[in-house]
């Protein structure tokens, strides 16, 4: 536990911030049932100590988990109102919403360190053991019985539904290597405990419910609502205590009905996770997300007006008709271009010998490898695909060079080239080449001085590529396209 929550537990909480419960580094010293018992510790069912830290998360004012975005209205305060009544949670959503981190960040409710019966495979509670394990050395030693000390981060088990998982995997079997060393079939210790026992006292997670097979399912619920587990004749008493949570895609929990009605009862909240609903947020995850690039002394710059396409793609994508919706379109599509598009800026820097990497828009061909891996595209012909990402990256481009560069201030720069003045670009060129374009059109500098924000060679000339583009989708210059050089020219 923390020393903030220990500090603001409320009356019957365990008492495991005292002095006798914790040596002088912050470790639980107690090694026996009696020096715990000695300490004034109390022990309480999880949903409870779960519920007892976020109160203190909120009165501190916290959220339930932490590095969860875009959920603070709707997900989050559901999410805690569940945990305040005490419900087992299914997380309805799309691939990419962040429904296992979710889930995972809930350890962090638990507190830190947790007083089990030494040697008991399911932390039995020695003021409750519950495997015969445990009964039986808790009657034989009493207070002499021994105490371990298991860390939070070992009190989840996850489960990821697949046709072929077991009431093995679930719940368990016997194992064969007791019954060699000597016991008797119908010993209740050759029982080899699941990944549901084993999370006793904890949190069990279960990944994409609506795949796990009905009969799993009938037997998870066995053990988690009557109690008791029948394996290969065995009927023990086993009186668990787990939160239970579960993920679940919608399109799966809702058509394929293949949740059994009495678990889907067990659930008192349903949460439904959705995808960032703005560019801001899109934006902040890409940046908390995205691996940095540290290549060979080169410094990687990303201008603000580059992440917001990267950010653009994936929002117009979760909108577009020609791509499925039922698949989602994951912020790891988000997070996966914004990295490539550093990786290609990096590539290019390189052999231009720069020590410099800006990504520009003639680097976005880079995205069609990342982008294309990530959509499901709504097509019966071949090569609709690649029409689609196409349309993508241009009106990414589009929008975000109107929200950049208000086009009526650009005339200047239109008018410059109706003196015949031709410019390329492309990653064939270095930054340097760009500067010419200042020179050539003198109208180009305020609006990519503003765009840059600096006079970095490297970031006038991602600038100097936006404008150009946008005028040109803008329809207010021509471009002409041979392999990754273009060329822009006046319309007239």
């Amino acid at each position: 536990m923390s020393e903030s929550s220990a500090s603001t537990e409320p009356t019957g909480a365990p008492k495991l911030g005292t002095p006798s419960a914790y040596d002088h580094a912050g470790a639980p010293k107690a090694s026996t049932f009696g020096e715990l018992k000695a300490s004034g510790y109390r022990s309480e069912p999880v949903k409870r100590e779960i519920r007892r830290n976020l109160l203190v998360r909120i009165a501190a004012g916290q959220p339930a988990v932490d590095g969860v975005l875009g959920y603070d209205d709707d997900v989050l305060p559901s999410l805690e109102c569940a945990i305040i009544a005490g419900h087992d949670v299914i997380i309805l959503g799309e691939r990419g919403q962040a429904k296992s981190r979710i889930i995972r960040s809930l350890v962090n409710l638990l507190d830190e360190w947790l007083p089990i019966v030494e040697g008991s495979e399911i932390n039995d509670d020695p003021f409750a053991p519950v495997s015969r394990y445990a009964r039986d050395l808790v009657a034989e030693r009493g207070d002499e019985t021994p105490i371990a000390w298991v860390h939070r981060s070992r009190r989840y088990g996850e489960k990821l539904a697949t046709p072929d998982t077991s009431i093995a995997d679930v719940i368990g079997e016997v194992d064969p290597i007791k019954i060699a060393e000597g016991r008797y079939l119908s010993d209740e210790l050759t029982i080899h405990y699941g990944l549901v026992p084993r999370s006793n006292r904890g949190i069990f997670a279960i990944n994409e419910l609506p795949d796990l097979a009905e009969r799993i399912q009938v037997g998870l619920l066995d053990v988690l609502e009557e109690r008791d587990i029948q394996i290969c004749g065995h009927k023990v008493r086993l009186p668990l205590d787990v939160m239970l949570v579960a993920s679940a895609n919608p399109e799966d929990y809702t058509n394929r009905g293949r949740i059994i009605t009495p678990l889907k009862d067990r659930f008192g909240t349903r949460l439904r996770t959705h995808y960032p609903l703005d560019i801001e947020t899109e934006l902040t995850i890409i940046h908390q997300e995205a691996q940095p690039l540290d290549s060979l002394g080169i410094r990687v710059e990303i201008p603000p007006f580059m992440a917001e396409i990267v950010a653009r793609v994936s929002q117009l994508a979760r909108r577009s008709p020609r791509v499925s919706q039922h698949s989602g379109v994951s912020v790891r599509l988000s997070v996966a271009n914004f990295e490539t598009l550093a990786a290609a800026s990096v590539r290019r820097s390189i052999r231009h010998g720069e020590h410099e990497a800006v990504p520009r828009v003639s680097d976005l061909d880079s995205l069609w490898s990342s982008t294309l891996g990530k959509l499901e595209i709504e097509s019966l012909e071949e090569g609709d695909d690649e029409e689609v990402v196409d349309k993508l990256l241009k009106a990414a481009v589009l929008h975000t060079f109107r929200e950049n560069c208000p086009t009526e201030q650009l005339g200047q720069v239109v008018g410059g080239f109706d003196d015949g003045i031709v410019v390329h670009a492309g990653p064939d060129l270095d930054s340097a080449a760009y500067l010419g374009v200042l020179e050539q059109i003198p109208a180009m500098r305020a609006p990519a001085m503003a765009l840059a924000g600096s006079e970095s060679p490297g970031a006038l000339a991602s600038a100097i590529e936006l404008v150009l583009e946008g005028l040109h989708l803008s329809k207010r210059l021509n471009k002409d396209s041979a392999g990754p050089r273009a060329t822009y020219r006046s319309r007239s």
